[in-house]
């Protein structure tokens, strides 16, 4: 894992509550970066040639028996492979489960915020912006899926009660997924729907892509788990 800037193939940054895609070729590794501290980085992955296969959060975690995401996990889609995996994260823990803010919920959260009055500064969400975004690919809210938010972490305490983690992320805090399908990635940097503060403050993400080192047979996301070794198996014949 290199930090050298030379080697990204391109850099972009994600503004505060804006949204993104980008189709992840097989074989590169995208750097996700918290630029501020306590970004929240809403994503959707499908597989780029065929998008009615994409990520499946419930094979993603009983297949790993996990609750969170961070370095060795992969990202399931719904046909068994793999269509991304984390090979690096400083930050330990991100939110598999608590999916995207409704405009219903940011309304009632931050008031309207609408676009007459704030222009570009207006109140977006999460499931607004991912059928803005959805829409640039032919699709809309029937193909809406799981969410992974990273950089977030959500506790669940024993009544079952979800809360969304204080500072769970630092300045310069990031994550690297290497793609291991032709990927269409679609994300956002709106607040996370158990965020508490009443005040519209989402917060900007770096993105940078680089070429994947080729992997091994005793690659850390291979070994994690027996199932994992059948995931890339299953993802490498589909290439054939």
């Amino acid at each position: 894992m290199s930090k050298n800037i030379d080697q990204w193939l391109w850099e972009e940054k994600v503004h505060p509550g804006a949204s993104w895609s980008h189709v992840l070729k097989r074989g590169t590794t995208l750097r996700l970066t918290d630029i501020e501290g306590g970004v929240n980085a809403g994503m959707m992955l499908y597989n780029f040639e065929c998008p009615t296969e994409r990520y499946n959060m419930p094979d993603t975690l009983k297949a790993q028996h996990t609750a969170k995401l961070t370095t060795g996990f992969v990202l399931y889609s719904d046909m068994g492979r793999i269509l991304c995996s984390i090979t690096a994260d400083t930050v330990g823990w991100h939110d598999p489960l608590g999916g995207a803010m409704s405009s219903a919920l940011a309304a009632a959260r931050y008031g309207e915020g609408r676009y007459q009055e704030l222009k570009n500064d207006y109140f977006k969400n999460g499931f607004y912006s991912f059928v803005v975004e959805l829409g640039k690919w032919g699709m809309g809210p029937r193909d809406l899926t799981a969410v992974v938010n990273w950089f977030s972490r959500v506790d669940i305490a024993y009544d079952g009660t979800m809360s969304l983690h204080p500072s769970n992320s630092a300045a310069g805090a990031f994550v690297e997924l290497r793609a291991e399908m032709n990927t269409l990635v679609v994300l956002n940097t709106c607040p996370h729907p158990l965020d508490p503060s009443r005040t519209y403050a989402p917060k900007p993400l770096l993105l940078q892509a680089r070429k994947s080192t080729p992997v091994g047979l005793d690659d850390i996301c291979r070994m994690r788990c027996p199932e994992n070794g059948r995931g890339f198996t299953l993802t490498e014949r589909y290439f054939l």
